[in-house]
């Protein structure tokens, strides 16, 4: 028996249409599946929470919409050794980037759902930030502050949204000082912003910790100090490749553990986590799904 958790207005509409062809495929394999499907975040978590309850031959879990929805399956199959599937339909799909998906036609639903039914998935590491689970990254600092922003405003909608408010944030922002406690040293540092990888990008697509491998059991932690606002926007677009981890304002440490403290507050796959201090951990294998 699979789960399809489907989030039918991410992407502006395509979970909905990338759910209905997921179904017709397991119709067309006659596969048994049930869809979870709830009015807000809380109802659906609650559906597939009672999903797993009263099932007790679970072939997976598939996720049908953004990271959003992928954060919120995640709650549920973390340690479980439930494998999940990630049908990319939302705006970012940032953590199916991570699992080597490519987040257009030639990653459709059939191959993705037809690889599922005939390889065996594997496990990753995942990350835990005060008893919440997160795939991608965690960040604090600048990305932060847009993304409050961004979650203020009703226009414009899906990737612009994000522009918008770094338009609005980027000339008043300021650096922050923070304390870091890795399990190697004590870093008392300003910075712009701090991003814990797990995965490799954010944002739909921003390579923020290129490096990022989810099978080693350890985050690549970026910390950028301070710039300019001018040497800010120059080096920004160099995110999409990854090589601003090469310009002399960033640097890049490894941890399993990690705490910051600050006055700010922190984000983790695109959802709020709130105010630092926070403590997060890379679980090894704690989670299980097909990777390309």
């Amino acid at each position: 028996m699979w789960a399809v958790v489907i989030n039918p207005v991410a992407g502006e509409g395509k979970g909905a249409r990338s759910g209905a062809r997921v179904c017709a495929l397991l119709n067309r394999e006659q596969m048994r599946y049930e869809i979870i499907a709830g009015t807000n975040a809380l109802s659906t978590s609650q559906r597939l929470a009672t999903f797993l309850k009263q099932n007790s031959e679970i072939s997976g879990v598939i996720s049908v919409g953004g990271d959003g929805l992928v954060h919120l399956v995640l709650q549920q199959l973390a340690n479980t050794q439930i494998p999940f599937l990630i049908i990319p339909a939302g705006t970012g799909n940032d953590f199916a980037r991570s699992l080597g998906w490519l987040v257009n036609e030639q990653d459709s639903e059939e191959s993705l759902v037809m690889n599922a039914l005939s390889n065996t998935p594997r496990t990753i590491d995942l990350g835990l930030v005060d008893s919440e689970w997160f795939g991608a990254i965690l960040s604090t600092g600048f990305d932060s502050v847009v993304n409050e922003r961004a979650n203020t405003l009703n226009w414009p909608r899906g990737p612009m949204k994000y522009n918008v408010a770094m338009a609005q944030e980027i000339i008043k922002f300021r650096p922050r000082r923070y304390k870091i406690t890795l399990e190697d040293r004590v870093i008392d540092t300003q910075a712009m912003l701090i991003a814990i990888g797990n995965g490799r990008s954010y944002g739909g697509g921003m390579k923020v910790c290129p490096n990022a491998d989810l099978h080693d059991g350890l985050f690549d932690i970026m910390i950028l100090k301070p710039v300019s606002t001018f040497e800010f926007l120059r080096v920004f677009p160099t995110v999409y490749k990854g090589t601003h981890i090469n310009h002399r304002a960033v640097e890049v440490f490894r941890s399993r553990k990690i705490k910051i403290e600050a006055d700010a507050i922190a984000y983790a796959d695109g959802e709020r986590v709130g105010s630092l201090p926070i403590v997060a951990e890379c679980v090894p294998k704690s989670g299980l799904t097909w990777i390309r």
